[in-house]
């Protein structure tokens, strides 16, 4: 918080909750897409603004605008009128249709179908009608099907923007958080609990200070696809990163020997990981990674299960790193 507000009274912009928000997910590491963001708005304006500071904040920091979101509901909804009225007119056709297909049945019944004639000329008429509109019916619902599945997308990107993190492409925090409380929410099946693992690279700012934050990028987004690989054979199993060089995987259904297995796993592949130098294509980087293993206990909430994690984590980190302790 301290780094925040000197960082604040850097810029012209006021000390409120939105521009707090914006520097502290920077600082905190949290947020790669902001600060990729920030670091473009710096070039063209190195003392940000308010205006700029609320426009990142709108665009990497917010959740879903609910504006935007309004406004695909309501095209969406334009699209289905329109196929309703498409529809009605469809429908009003028909009815003039079918009227007149009347009136010809009760003119053959009568004895002298004098009008026969003229009605079957205004048949063939509608009927040619009746077909044009068909197809235009037709067409139209083609057209906003294809509208419908574009809105469904924009839709689901933007959901799925607000709980995946670019840089790795797993869950960021706002995503674990829903994960976590949709795993508590649920009795763990009998002779199993609820598992959480969390993991965190050894002497990651170390990384940093060395190479760069581009390495630093490089490390996050190796260790992310490890984890996404030692997860998925189990479909239910939650992959996150909980923030800066922080990740967690949740297991639910599972027990504390088997997640410790998975733990191990995810440590040993890690460690195997070698980032390049792309210039002189020699090994610049070797990883290692430290992890927390805890059951989720009866009575416990979702609270409970991180810190006893992040406990086991603190003493694999004391007992000299690469290594993984279970709570």
């Amino acid at each position: 918080m301290r780094q925040v507000v000197a960082v604040m009274g850097q810029h012209n912009a006021a000390f409120n909750p939105v521009n707090f928000a914006v520097w502290y997910e920077h600082l905190a590491g949290i947020n790669s897409r902001l600060t990729q963001a920030l670091v473009l708005a710096q070039q063209t304006e190195p003392q940000l603004s308010d205006a700029t500071l609320a426009r990142l904040h709108q665009e990497c920091v917010a959740e879903p605008d609910a504006q935007s979101m309004q406004q695909v509901s309501q095209q969406l909804q334009r699209v289905m009128t329109g196929v309703w009225g498409s529809a009605s007119r469809a429908g009003e056709q028909a009815g003039s249709y079918e009227g007149q297909l009347n009136e010809l049945v009760q003119e053959f019944k009568s004895d002298t179908p004098l009008s026969v004639q003229p009605l079957i000329t205004r048949i063939l008429d509608e009927t040619t009608q009746m077909g044009q509109t068909a197809r235009e019916l037709s067409s139209e619902v083609t057209l906003c099907r294809l509208e419908i599945d574009r809105l469904s997308h924009e839709l689901t990107r933007a959901l799925d923007e607000a709980l995946i993190d670019p840089l790795t492409g797993i869950l960021n925090r706002k995503g674990f958080d829903q994960s976590l409380a949709a795993m508590v929410g649920i009795s763990p099946k009998n002779g199993t609990s609820h598992c959480m693992i969390l993991f965190d690279i050894d002497l990651f700012k170390k990384v940093n200070d060395l190479y760069g934050h581009v390495m630093g990028d490089r490390v996050i987004q190796a260790v992310g696809d490890t984890l996404k690989a030692c997860a998925a054979h189990q479909a239910s199993h939650s992959v996150a990163r909980y923030g800066g060089e922080e990740f967690v995987i949740l297991l639910p259904d599972c027990t504390l020997e088997l997640a410790n297995q998975v733990a191990e796993t995810v440590r040993q592949r890690t460690k195997s990981i070698k980032i390049r130098d792309r210039r002189s294509n020699s090994i610049a980087v070797s990883i290692t990674i430290s992890g927390g293993v805890a059951a989720l206990r009866p009575g416990d909430q979702a609270k409970a299960l991180i810190e006893r994690a992040d406990r086991a984590l603190y003493q694999s980190k004391l007992a000299g790193r690469d290594r993984i302790t279970a709570c």
